[in-house]
């Protein structure tokens, strides 16, 4: 993952990191060490001072897959709230890791088993912070 600037609410912060300790023993642990690292160069801002293009805990996202050109919609929630037939995708999927913090118009790139994949944040559907929704 590339340095960019990550925001994360206290609230999220607190709770990612009880996340973190709670999954010490988890299948999970390269995902962890990489959450870990984000939550360690966040900066930690007000609810109301998140930018309105970062994508946040259970934020809704349009994604555009570089290769394919197929949009995605995915809302980014908590392992506990995570179900795929309804597009919530958990911070502990490699894809989930990897798009806390990015902006509207970021290409986010990660490792698959087949190499890397490209996708680019299109829009953000639904952010708690912008809606006023501090405490999802």
């Amino acid at each position: 993952m590339e340095d960019r600037a990550i925001y994360i609410t206290a609230f999220d912060r607190k709770r990612l990191t009880k996340l973190i300790s709670d999954s010490v023993n988890n299948s999970n642990k390269v995902y962890l060490n990489e959450l870990a690292k984000e939550l360690e160069r966040a900066k930690e801002v007000a609810p109301q001072d998140i930018p309105e293009d970062v994508i946040t805990m259970n934020s809704k996202i349009r994604l555009l897959d570089a290769e394919s050109e197929e949009e995605m919609e995915y809302t980014l929630v908590f392992p506990a709230d995570a179900d795929l037939k309804n597009h919530k995708i958990s911070i502990l999927a490699p894809i989930g890791t990897a798009l806390i913090g990015y902006r509207v118009g970021d290409t986010i790139e990660w490792k698959v088993p087949r190499g890397i994949r490209k996708i680019k944040v299109k829009e953000i559907l639904y952010q708690p912070e912008a809606a006023g929704d501090y405490h999802l």
